[in-house]
């Protein structure tokens, strides 16, 4: 598919994709759990923080080259893990493995062009995704489902199909109430299924009722809400690949998540669509920063719209970004071709704030970043928290 003309954001692809959704998938895609307020939080905040840029520091050269658990990669934003990829488009998940899998050269070295992660409710097989990566790396997402030898078996899969970390999602005992979903009766379309499932029960969804959606009767079916912190130290240990945990929003939980031997965090409240009145993933970043102290990286996600919010996640402590809702947008509008768009834009976003504040080259040393204001709290962030941040001078490129 060709990108149609006169997009140029990630809002116009949102307008132009709520526009060629049906109502179903739209308002799955777009929507958040009851009035909505953390969802809006999300984008809202990050207007919370502006850029104070340096002058005159040489902007001839810019890298956005970093790594995500020793992964190479020639930018920091991340394919956060979403579901149900083929309502947006016929391709589902290939489209965009396709885009994460892409490379090109940077700094000498032939890096990802982006870090996909692969939701457990993918419309695609987890072994169909990874090859279609064709070796690159990929991590994969896990729910642990009431039956937890069918949870292992998801988990022994995707080691042997080559997936390089788990990412345990950790906010979802019970699915939020997305009221949209319960009034639309939301039910998968019948020509497709959660395709790393093979029984009748985890691979469709119940019916709907008047109270919930049928993905909500799905989830309080299948999805075990008993999970503590001894389950993810087990995880752990029966595991060969690295464990990350995703919805982490307190700094207490990051320090369990550290001592249960996680190799990383993702700052998540699952896009808005868990619990509702939670604050932006951006408010929290730096205090789960602060609590691992150094012992993981930390990414984040929920809001992100452009290229300036990622360099203030960045600049507050974040390894990277992952971005959901974009991805699908750039899915609906444009297959393959939309999704690596919406990834280019936000590359080239983050380039340019980098080039105007005068932050050239990510770093991982532990410095203040005095780039970044908070307008609420009326002082720098370096006077509340040492960020792992943008390093100011020039290296040898």
């Amino acid at each position: 598919m060709v990108v149609p003309s006169g997009l140029l954001t990630i809002g116009d692809y949102e307008k132009s994709a709520t526009s060629l959704l049906p109502v179903h998938p739209r308002d799955y895609y777009n929507g958040g759990s009851e009035d909505e307020v953390t969802l809006r939080e999300n984008k809202r905040a990050f207007d919370d923080y502006t850029i104070r840029p340096f002058c005159l520091c040489d902007a001839s050269k810019c890298s956005l080259s970093t790594s995500f658990l020793s992964t190479s990669l020639s930018h920091p934003i991340g394919i956060a893990p979403t579901a149900f990829h083929r309502m947006a488009h016929p391709d589902g998940e290939l489209a965009t493995v396709r885009v994460g899998a892409s490379k090109r050269v940077v700094s000498g070295a032939k890096c990802s062009k982006s870090l996909m992660i692969a939701s457990s409710w993918s419309t695609i097989p987890l072994e169909d995704m990874k090859k279609q990566s064709n070796g690159h790396p990929m991590w994969f997402q896990l729910y642990v489902y009431k039956d937890r030898v069918l949870t292992e078996s998801i988990v022994r899969r995707a080691e042997k199909a080559g997936y390089t970390a788990i990412v345990l999602t950790v906010d979802t005992p019970i699915l939020g109430r997305r009221l949209t979903d319960t009034r639309n009766r939301f039910q998968l379309p019948s020509h497709l299924k959660f395709a790393n499932f093979a029984s009748v029960a985890q691979e469709k969804m119940p019916s709907a009722s008047n109270e919930s959606s049928a993905f909500m009767n799905y989830v309080s079916g299948q999805i075990d809400p008993t999970l503590t912190w001894k389950d993810v130290k087990e995880l752990t240990k029966a595991t060969s690949l690295p464990v990350i945990v995703k919805g982490v929003m307190r700094a207490e939980d990051a320090v369990e998540a550290v001592n249960s031997g996680v190799k990383g965090i993702i700052v998540s409240n699952h896009g808005g669509r868990q619990i509702d009145s939670g604050p932006a993933t951006i408010h929290i970043l730096r205090e789960i920063v602060e609590a691992v102290n150094g012992k993981v990286e930390v990414w984040m996600d929920g809001g992100i719209r452009n290229g300036r919010d990622v360099f203030k996640a960045l600049a507050l402590g974040a390894t990277g970004v992952f971005v959901g809702r974009p991805i699908l947008w750039g899915l609906t509008v444009a297959g393959e071709a939309g999704v690596s768009h919406v990834l280019e834009i936000l590359k080239q976003e983050l380039e340019y704030t980098m080039r105007l504040a005068d932050a050239f080259i990510f770093s991982f040393t532990r410095m203040p970043d005095n780039r970044i204001y908070s307008r609420s709290k009326g002082y720098r962030c370096s006077q509340i928290v040492l960020c792992k941040t943008l390093r100011f001078k020039m290296r040898n490129m």
